[in-house]
């Protein structure tokens, strides 16, 4: 048990072996005999001058109460499935439905789509009685979009146009996922359809063949919109064995990432890779190389996978750039860039090139990597938690403080890519991947 005022923290330990408690040193603690809740033994530990460094008292209360309630992990997580609506239905009922072999030349495509959110996507289905060897083959199609904070209800109709397949990971077969674009009546793109300009940029700046890949860092949740695994009246140990950890007590939900990746893999999404991150229920994928357009496409597909196999969990997954304030990482999307001159013999030169353009345009970037014009990433670039500060720009190598990165073996290497550090998770990868094409390559 542990009542904190702002004089002083009062600590209550019972030791399972003999009773007695033992003292914890620092200025601020009072150790009493009553015990108001038992604790793992820590014999031994001490921190420094509470007053000086108050965290690493937190710290060690955090990692006392932490080990007691990690043993509860999986009774939790449990717990967290058998509240969530879906848990209430039994998924084994849907394999007889599923399994039924789908009319000949039929196939079924899930429509997705940004809503007005610019953050969020939406889906419907329909049938079809062909299946489509490119996008432009398939059908347009309409949706309230009054629903989807698009259009008003007097005149709602918003028109989704396909620009990209995928195969359907959870239908199978050769049923499909469709991402789309979203346009007006009058033919306008819709507020939220950042696809259409970033394609102009992409396609004006195709002979300098320029690469993406991000990394999507996420957190899970469960849904009363804790992060997943942590204790409901306290928290768990400090920030340190978590990142890419292996354990029961430092990694939570690992089914959902090993799925989500193997749904990419087979949707033909290009993830790369996968690992948890600092934040314990946060994790990270990657995506690309993907060159242009495609690098928008595959992320906002990978996206909808992601909270598509979070919903059958009964698990929220958040893009909410710093879900838990104080003493933790925030969530990015770091973004990776390269051009076909930065790849050759000589290329560390233009990455220093397109740096320094970088450079002049801080604040109009800053502006573009979240949806909020910037409030997201007010909240986690602090200039802690290895984020640079959102007032100033910096570049370095091997740097994850920095605004920029240019990673060592970039460096030693000389060619290859430069990292930016400053998308939030919840970035349009679109709205991205078009400011710094016209940064770097238009000279904008």
């Amino acid at each position: 048990f542990c009542r904190q005022s702002l004089s002083e923290v009062h600590v209550y330990f019972q030791i399972a072996s003999n009773k007695v408690p033992r003292v914890v040193i620092g200025r601020s603690i009072n150790v009493a005999p009553q015990c108001y809740s038992s604790f793992c033994f820590l014999g031994g530990v001490t921190t420094s001058d509470s007053s000086e460094n108050p965290r690493n008292f937190q710290n060690l209360f955090e990692f006392s109460s932490g080990r007691k309630f990690r043993r509860q992990n999986k009774a939790k997580m449990s717990k967290t499935l058998e509240e969530s609506p879906n848990a209430h239905i039994n998924k084994t009922l849907i394999e007889k439905y599923m399994s039924l072999p789908m009319p000949e030349g039929k196939i079924q495509a899930t429509y997705i789509w940004i809503d007005g959110t610019g953050e969020n996507v939406r889906c419907k289905d329909r049938t079809l009685d062909f299946i489509p060897e490119k996008p432009s083959d398939l059908p347009i199609w309409n949706y309230d979009g009054s629903s989807c904070y698009q259009a008003e209800g007097h005149n709602s109709d918003v028109y989704l146009h396909p620009v990209a397949i995928y195969r359907d990971p959870f239908r199978r077969g050769n049923n499909i996922l469709v991402m789309c674009e979203t346009y007006r009546f009058d033919g306008r793109p819709t507020e939220s359809n950042k696809r259409r300009t970033c394609r102009e940029v992409c396609d004006q700046v195709a002979a300098e063949k320029p690469w993406f890949g991000i990394e999507q860092e996420y957190t899970l949740l469960d849904i009363d919109g804790r992060p997943l695994g942590w204790p409901k009246n306290g928290f768990p140990g400090p920030q340190g064995p978590y990142y890419c950890g292996v354990g029961a007590d430092k990694v939570y939900a690992r089914d959902i990432v090993d799925a989500h990746y193997r749904a990419c893999l087979y949707a033909g999404v290009k993830i790369c890779g996968t690992n948890a991150e600092v934040m314990p229920a946060q994790w990270e994928y990657q995506v690309g190389p993907c060159e242009g357009i495609s690098m928008g496409d595959d992320l906002w597909m990978s996206r909808f996978l992601l909270h598509r196999i979070a919903e059958e969990f009964g698990i929220v997954a958040t893009l909410d750039p710093k879900p838990m304030p104080g003493d933790w990482n925030g969530a990015g999307a770091h973004t990776n860039v390269s051009t076909q001159a930065m790849r050759e013999e000589g290329g560390l030169a233009e990455i220093e090139k397109a740096i320094a353009k970088l450079s002049q345009c801080h604040e109009r970037h800053i502006r573009a990597y979240d949806p909020r014009g910037g409030k997201d990433n007010e909240r986690r670039l602090t200039g802690k938690h290895e984020t640079s500060s959102i007032h100033d720009f910096n570049a370095g190598v091997a740097n994850r403080g920095a605004s920029v990165r240019i990673p060592r073996g970039v460096a030693d290497e000389g060619k290859g890519y430069f990292e930016d550090r400053r998308p939030s998770s919840n970035c349009d990868p679109y709205v991205v991947c078009e400011a710094i094409l016209r940064t770097i390559c238009l000279n904008e």
